[in-house]
């Protein structure tokens, strides 16, 4: 008959994994509630408009956070489960090397996105905001300016023409948080 001994260390090893486990309990990842724009404008608002897009104002989804989440988030498990191990179920570390991992995948997806291109006019605003004589106008009044030069035939080729990465702020300000 076959006998099992040692079972007495089972216990205690397994509340050390539990209390390791329990040193956090989430990790989110996006634009954090602090992250603004120069202007005061929320970065979060900001790439919401961009992932969803705003009809009213003629702006289509680009759905960089979507996309990465479709074709990222089947690795999260097997990512999650290796670097549990690796750090010995250490639930912090594990979250803040996840977080940062999947921080770089957003990151990389906004990089990737380049559909549906930019409007004539938002390319003519790009360049308009870098010549003095704009310098200063309220925003209607831009856009007005920027539609006239576009239905006149002008075209703007200085600024990039690569949508979500005008200033690189959306860029920057992608960050994570473990709870």
């Amino acid at each position: 008959m076959a006998s099992i001994s040692g079972g007495n260390k089972l216990a205690p090893f397994m509340d050390g994994i539990t209390a390791k486990l329990d040193t956090a309990k989430e990790v989110q990842v996006g634009f954090l509630e602090n992250a603004k724009y120069p202007d005061g404008k929320s970065v979060a608002m900001i790439g919401a408009i961009q992932e969803f897009g705003a009809p009213r104002a003629g702006i289509p989804p680009r759905p960089y956070f979507r996309n990465m989440i479709a074709a990222k988030s089947p690795e999260w498990p097997d990512a999650i489960a290796g670097v549990l191990k690796a750090s010995d179920y250490d639930a912090a570390k594990t979250l803040n090397i996840v977080g940062d991992q999947v921080a770089g995948q957003l990151k990389q997806s906004i990089v990737d996105t380049l559909d549906p291109p930019l409007s004539p006019v938002t390319l003519m605003l790009r360049g308009m905001r870098t010549q003095s004589q704009f310098q200063g106008l309220p925003f209607g009044q831009l856009i007005k300016i920027a539609r006239a030069r576009v239905a006149a035939g002008e075209s703007n080729f200085g600024p990039s023409t690569k949508p979500l990465v005008d200033t690189g702020d959306l860029l920057r300000s992608i960050d994570f948080i473990v709870k």
